[in-house]
Parts: C-alpha cells; structure tokens; sequence
C-alpha cells in the first residue's frame, strides 16, 4: 500500500509535536509494511495557486507553476492513503498544508458529478483513496476541534475518499492515537 504523509507543521518550535505526529505515523506506516513517501511542506518551496487553470485547459494535469508542488502532486495521485499532519489554529490547517491543497486542482477534473446530494469536481484518476488526517493542539479546544474535523470531512467529500478518519492530539498526551492510526491503515490496506 502506498502512503503519503503531508506534514504540513511549521519548521520552528511551534510545529514540534505535528513534526514529532509525522515522523512516528510513518513510522508505524512503514513497520505495517507499507511504502511511504513523506513530504515536510514548510521547507519546501512551494507557490501559491494563481487560479490560472491552466492545468484544466491548457495543458491538462499539469500545474502552470514550477516549483515543489510537482512531486507533491504525482505522490498524492498515486496514495493510496493520505495522511496530512498538521498543528490546528482556529480550526484550520497550517498554512504550508493549505497551500499545498490549493495546489491539488490539477489532479481533478472541471467537469460535475452529484456526490451526497452536492456538486463536485469528480477526481481525473481513477485511483480512489482513504484520508487520516492528524492535528496537534497545546491543549484542548473544543470549538477548535470541532471546526477541524468539520474541514477535514469536507475536504474527504470533495476527494471522494474511500475511509475518512481525523483525530486531534494534544501536547503531553501518550500514544492514545497511536492503536487508531494502526485501525485505520490496516483497515485502508484492504480497499485501495
């Protein structure tokens, strides 16, 4: 199974523990015996979407922009699990794991489908694939918490995601999530 981990936490201290919640997701990704391609987005250079959709029209799955978002992009068209890693502020993503997602538009189709009762862009690779997505808070907030996992089943509607989980962990807490995370990619390993 093919896992791609987005850590999206920031280089400097406040993004220790989302560092620290990638680095031992992967690892215990890869102790499952699965191939898995980590990307620290806040090292990378990555530019912001201009919205150009060019990679709609003119030249079809491929971003305009030159930059390190191309990997990124080929990685989470080939997951089969994404996992996202990320400190929650205000009940959002950081902000080099925003970027990243706004970047995402060339690897789905400008076209329609009805999905839930809603309109979506339907995805332009077959590949269907399962999202966990992990956020790091000092301590709890419950509104925060709330809005977060609200983004996060959002965002696996709008990807079509076969199995959706989002845990929020905070500073100081052991290895509660850990048994999770373990359900849930042997749960994914089954249905790509």
């Amino acid at each position: 199974m093919n896992v791609v981990v987005l850590d999206g936490s920031p280089r400097d201290s406040r993004g220790a523990s989302a560092r620290a919640l990638a680095a031992e997701t992967g690892a215990l990704a890869r102790s499952g015996g699965h191939d898995v391609t980590a990307f620290a987005l806040d090292g990378l250079d990555i530019k912001p979407c201009r919205g150009c959709f060019a990679c709609w029209v003119k030249h079809p799955g491929t971003c305009a922009i030159a930059d390190d978002e191309e990997p990124v992009l080929r990685a989470m068209a080939s997951a089969d699990v994404l996992i996202w890693v990320t400190p929650v502020t205000f009940g959002g993503y950081a902000p080099a794991l925003k970027k990243a997602l706004d970047r995402f538009i060339p690897n789905i189709l400008p076209f329609f489908v009805i999905r839930s009762g809603e309109v979506h862009h339907p995805p332009r690779y077959e590949r269907r694939r399962s999202l966990l997505v992990l956020g790091t808070r000092p301590a709890p907030d419950a509104e925060a918490e709330r809005i977060f996992h609200s983004l996060v089943g959002r965002n696996a509607l709008n990807l079509d995601s076969v199995r959706t989980l989002s845990i929020v962990v905070h500073d100081g807490e052991a290895d509660g999530h850990k048994d999770r995370v373990s359900e849930f990619l042997a749960a994914a390993g089954g249905e790509p």
